[in-house]
């Protein structure tokens, strides 16, 4: 094998690699960048950016059956092929990464196309080079669609996250394994265009990340839209027979022309070499606040689990070409801002209230129905919604936050700021709300 000197190897370029080769580079350091899939990771071709298109479309299609209700007379025929047709051209060129590719090398980083693998310290194997790291290599290999052992779901042609956004037509039933964020936003998106979905969870609930009300209220939403909704359930058995799929939970079988798995990421840790290096992982790998699993080996984005997200990554990726730097770091942002782009939208961050009192917090609560206040009023028909704000009395601070609405992952965002930023619930009180926003819904809660 040949060795290649350089000064850092960033594995898997992803938003927060790609992010830390360009600042990485810009900064005069000699960085080899390899990928094995497409430069942009997940969130370009088959998550963040395709999705939310679908998503957008899909509300477009619901805005204009709730016209008759508010306006006049409206009919709309849904066309899927219009929004996979800009999936396809205007999202991911293909799924082909020129483009992103095309970055990296005009950034002034080596890229490299395949596998790469830790060989001992600061040393990466891609085919038949060694890439020598003198600073050190960053790992942000991502995650995959994680498949539950359900007896005779492997041998079956379900569809993950990237089967169902690369898809060119919707079906005309289909059932979704998981009730997270990827499997609740894909239900509704699809429902919107003419599917008859049924979501199956084996939790006791949809959306168990976020307050039990927020689960409440989108549940009861896609129960008013048709879709099915079924939490707490065993799902003992998957069977296709060559048109039909056939899912058995129990006595119920669930029947569907297609079938979603969404339930959970599992982090690409497995076969990257970091036994040469002395590390045990876990489900995740542990690193410090500079995003260091051990001198000269970073980590950064969905495998240190510290919130799979991808504005989180690129947070994390800061983080590290800071540390690598040798710049000033500031304290870890521990506020987990995050959407969940169903209609309406869940925003959240910080604690929810069971996970405030689980931690000892003197804990106080302050809610609204959205669909009460003057905004909500005003816009009719779609104002579902509730803020929900979690507060530590003792420190008269804001810990964390649910904002469900047609605006609920731009309203959280002020929340978000107070619970990062320490903002005294006093201060939060004695400020002017603009009116009439849905964001002056916060005051009501407070």
């Amino acid at each position: 094998m040949a060795e290649v000197s350089c000064d850092v190897v960033v594995v898997g370029l992803g938003p927060g690699g790609e992010a830390l080769v360009a600042r990485l580079a810009a900064a005069g350091l000699d960085v080899v960048a390899v990928e094995k899939e497409l430069v942009g990771g997940e969130c370009p071709y088959w998550g963040c950016i395709p999705s939310k298109m679908l998503i957008r479309a899909a509300n477009a299609l619901a805005e204009t059956r709730r016209v008759d209700r508010i306006a006049g007379k409206a009919t709309v025929t849904p066309d899927f092929g219009l929004v996979a047709r800009r999936i396809r051209e205007e999202a991911t060129d293909d799924w082909d990464d020129t483009v992103a590719a095309d970055r990296i090398t005009d950034a002034g980083a080596r890229l490299v196309r395949g596998h790469g693998r830790l060989d001992g310290d600061r040393r990466v194997v891609v085919g038949d080079d060694v890439f020598v790291a003198s600073a050190g290599v960053v790992l942000n290999t991502g995650t995959a669609a994680a498949v539950p052992p359900v007896h005779g779901l492997a041998d079956t042609p379900f569809w993950t996250n990237r089967e169902a956004l690369e898809a060119e037509a919707a079906p005309a039933s289909m059932i979704v394994i998981g009730g997270g964020s990827i499997g609740v936003e894909l239900a509704q998106a699809f429902a919107r265009f003419g599917t008859e979905v049924t979501v199956l969870e084996v939790g006791p609930r949809i959306l168990a990340v976020e307050e039990p009300e927020t689960s409440e209220l989108i549940a009861g939403v896609f129960e008013a839209e048709g879709i099915g909704v079924h939490a707490g359930i065993t799902i003992d058995a998957v069977a296709h027979d060559g048109e039909v799929f056939h899912v058995t939970c129990g006595q119920v079988t669930f029947e569907a022309e297609r079938l979603l798995v969404a339930a959970g990421r599992k982090p690409r840790i497995d076969d990257i070499g970091l036994d040469t290096v002395g590390v045990e992982p876990g489900r995740h790998l542990t690193v410090d606040d500079s995003m260091q699993v051990t001198p000269g080996l970073w980590a950064i984005g969905d495998i240190v689990g510290r919130g799979a997200f991808t504005h989180v990554s690129m947070y994390q990726s800061e983080r590290a070409a800071r540390s690598i730097l040798g710049e000033p770091l500031g304290e870890y942002d521990t506020s987990l801002p995050r959407v969940t782009f169903t209609d309406p939208e869940v925003g959240g961050v910080g604690l929810t209230e069971q996970q405030a009192r689980d931690r000892g917090i003197s804990v106080r609560i302050g809610s609204t129905d959205l669909a009460a206040s003057s905004r909500g009023f005003v816009h009719g028909p779609g104002n579902e919604g509730l803020i929900k704000i979690v507060i530590d009395e003792d420190a008269g601070v804001v810990v964390g936050a649910n904002c469900v609405g047609t605006t609920g992952g731009e309203t959280v965002s002020a929340l978000a700021f107070a619970v990062r930023a320490q903002i005294p619930v006093e201060t939060l009180r004695n400020t002017i709300y603009a009116y009439p926003t849905f964001w002056r819904a916060i005051e009501s809660a407070l």
